[in-house]
């Protein structure tokens, strides 16, 4: 560890001692509490991840969290294990029948988001959940699965305290006008893209 001169500590603690003002400040500016409609979107990797890690935060508060799987399906996955852990505080529903391009049937993919909304909205309407994670709902109201004027006024029309976070690319503007919070994941570079395959505790 280099070494630190009295008079560089003292600059330090000063500059800080101010960054702690200007922030106590903005953070005591905040008095709104309420639940939050999250959307992570874009066409980076992580968009799930996040989702489940804010799951993963509420359990850890003691919360019951509600979990939408709208288009994967045919994948098991090792964070559905993980949740399954904490009993009856993870309500845990994967809807979905693959991706659109494995599944190639409309009609099946309408009906399969169809059940899925009906699901999710059962999980909103449940007092004693605090977060509900809408997963690749995105892709959803991408392909018309779902009426999006619907889907965003029962959204917006959800209790005052419960948290949702919807994820997949291409966010329909009308839910992002909508949200609370949304995190576009950009790309940067894939393993993918030099022939690495998905793999489990990664993708799955």
């Amino acid at each position: 560890m280099r070494e630190i001169d009295e008079k560089e500590a003292e600059r330090h603690k000063a500059k800080m001692a101010k960054r702690k003002a200007v922030q106590d400040a903005e953070v005591g500016e905040k008095t709104v509490e309420k639940g939050l409609l999250i959307v992570n979107t874009g066409p980076g990797k992580g968009k799930t991840t996040a989702a489940f890690g804010l799951a993963l935060r509420m359990l850890g508060h003691g919360k019951r969290v509600g979990v939408v799987q709208f288009i994967k399906g045919a994948w098991h996955s090792g964070e559905k294990d993980a949740f399954a852990a904490f009993g009856d505080r993870v309500s845990w529903h994967t809807m979905g029948e693959g991706f659109t391009w494995e599944t190639q049937d409309l009609q099946r993919d309408i009906a399969a988001a169809e059940r899925a909304w009906e699901k999710a909205e059962a999980l909103m309407a449940d007092p004693s959940i605090s977060l509900v994670v809408l997963d690749e709902l995105n892709i959803a109201l991408r392909y018309d699965y779902l009426d999006l004027e619907k889907v965003v006024s029962s959204l917006q029309a959800r209790r005052p305290d419960l948290h949702v976070v919807v994820t997949g690319r291409n966010a329909k503007p009308a839910l992002v006008e909508a949200a609370d919070l949304v995190t576009e994941m950009g790309q940067e570079k894939h393993h993918f893209s030099a022939g690495v395959k998905a793999q489990q505790g990664i993708e799955f």
